[in-house]
């Protein structure tokens, strides 16, 4: 019997088995449809996986594999230590924000169980997400100051807070003035003059390394030292590192023409080149690094970073900026007001100047903490003595809501002359210098004799200033913080980012 052609092509093997395996696939997918897709929801990527998270990184994020049910993910988000935080979604990625940085010197571990895609109410078949454990950590707490006392007096000191190692980095033939830290931890830029008969005017700029490997340890590697300003030529006075740590700003003034005096840029890997600007006080970069921040005239004048360029904008009620929020949208500035007072003044990117306080006394500093709420700041109070009609101003330490503008003082510091602070970059703790007076029983037997007789009589000028750790991120907000005085003395603490 003879096929029809209609019919031929199923006569050939290779046809009979495609539709057989055409056949079957359909008859498969049939079968997924009708039963639905019973693997397990995943999460596909964790952007903080195994990664060393500093307070600059201000959020991760985490990508399903499908559309989840967002209120079983947000509930069963587990941190350890705890991370509270915001959270926003995208599709299938979730980003988190925390509240505040990690701690620093911390494991954490992330887990996220017993969560379901978006599909599971309404198809009622529930297929919890794989379990899945992320992990990230936080690098060691540092802090570097300038010591003041025996072998580190005038030489830049690097110490880990939680290993409780202590590194000298400068040769005792430098005197350190001053110093700033760059972001990657690696170096350090400061300024110092020999030891051997210079005096101030004669300050060079160096850059020395912390010896702080990958894994966040002190190595065994000596510092190295690296030479990049000098002043033969011109006098070097206050300078200032980025915060991307790629240019250096120092003021400076000629030795031969009279008058020559303003800011000079030094871009990484570049010579140093004038800015030819209009002399200023105080200045500072801009958070985004691409503009500085100076006293000019009555006002505050923000320039950018080229030569004889006008100001990007001018803040003529002002006299100085004493700190950025780390955002960039905030700035502590203060007012010198007719009647001798001053006022401390908080500014953002919107136009609004709302003042915070009004003192008799001095503003010494303030600095932001991480979430820009609220402002620490190094006050005085102006004491007159009768018996002497003198006056004298005493330092203290407060904190300032800056929604409220309620101002609370936390520590109380001894008169004397040179004061710094900073706050954390985890926003933990406040690290200071300070005199501390002999009648603290759990420091008295630190303090030389001599120095303890200067405090008391109030000639402290030269006490040698010991180093205090001062708590700040407490849930007892009606209590105050108590200091932790540490066995070492020393000027301008700052810590590590």
């Amino acid at each position: 019997m003879q096929l029809s052609p209609r019919f031929k092509w199923f006569s050939q093997p290779l046809d009979r088995y495609a539709i057989g395996f055409v056949a079957a696939l359909s008859v498969a997918i049939a079968i997924v449809l009708w039963i639905g897709d019973r693997t397990a929801p995943q999460v596909k990527d964790f952007s903080w996986q195994g990664q060393r998270i500093d307070a600059s990184n201000a959020s991760f994020v985490l990508t399903f594999n499908r559309p989840m049910n967002r209120e079983s993910v947000e509930q069963n988000l587990k941190f350890d230590p705890p991370l509270a935080g915001k959270i926003s979604w995208s599709s299938r990625r979730m980003s988190y924000t925390p509240l505040a940085p990690a701690t620093y010197g911390k494991n954490y571990t992330m887990k996220l169980e017993n969560a379901y895609d978006r599909f599971a109410n309404e198809s009622g078949k529930k297929i919890a997400i794989e379990p899945f454990v992320g992990s990230f950590k936080t690098p060691n707490p540092y802090f570097a100051y300038i010591g003041s006392q025996g072998e580190e007096k005038g030489r830049l000191v690097l110490y880990n807070v939680l290993q409780k190692e202590k590194r000298v980095l400068t040769p005792p033939n430098l005197t350190v003035l001053d110093f700033r830290i760059y972001p990657d931890r690696q170096k350090i830029l400061f300024g110092a003059i020999e030891a051997a008969g210079q005096s101030l005017l004669d300050q060079k700029l160096y850059v020395v390394t912390t010896g702080i490997d990958r894994e966040d340890h002190l190595t065994s590697n000596p510092p190295e030292i690296k030479p990049i300003l000098g002043s033969d030529d011109y006098q070097n006075f206050k300078f200032d590192l980025s915060p991307d740590g790629k240019n250096i700003l120092v003021q400076r003034l000629s030795r031969q023409q009279v008058g020559r005096y303003g800011l000079w840029l030094i871009k990484e890997n570049q010579q140093p080149r004038s800015l030819d600007n209009q002399p200023g006080g105080d200045f500072m970069f801009t958070p985004d690094s691409s503009s500085v921040a100076i006293a000019q005239g009555e006002g505050v004048a923000i320039l950018p970073l080229e030569p004889q360029a006008p100001p990007l904008d001018f803040l003529p009620r002002f006299g100085t900026v004493l700190n950025f929020g780390r955002s960039g949208t905030k700035a502590a500035t203060i007012k010198f007001n007719k009647d001798y007072t001053r006022s401390l003044y908080l500014v953002n990117n919107q136009g609004i100047q709302k003042e915070l306080t009004k003192i008799n006394g001095s503003i010494l500093g303030a600095q932001f903490d991480p979430q820009e709420k609220t402002l620490y700041c190094l006050l005085t109070d102006v004491e007159q003595d009768p018996a002497k009609n003198i006056f004298r101003e005493k330092p203290y330490i407060a904190a300032i809501d800056l929604d409220s503008a309620q101002l609370r003082r936390i520590l109380e510091l001894p008169s004397q002359r040179e004061i710094q602070f900073n706050v954390a970059p985890d926003g933990q703790a406040i690290l200071l210098n300070s005199a501390v007076t002999s009648d603290d029983a759990s420091v008295s037997q630190a303090i030389p004799e001599d120095s303890a007789k200067a405090t008391r009589s109030g000639r402290n000028s030269q006490v040698p200033t010991q180093l205090i750790l001062l708590p700040i991120n407490t849930a007892e907000s009606n209590k105050l913080p108590q200091p932790d005085v540490l066995p070492m003395f020393g000027t301008f603490p700052k810590w590590l980012p």
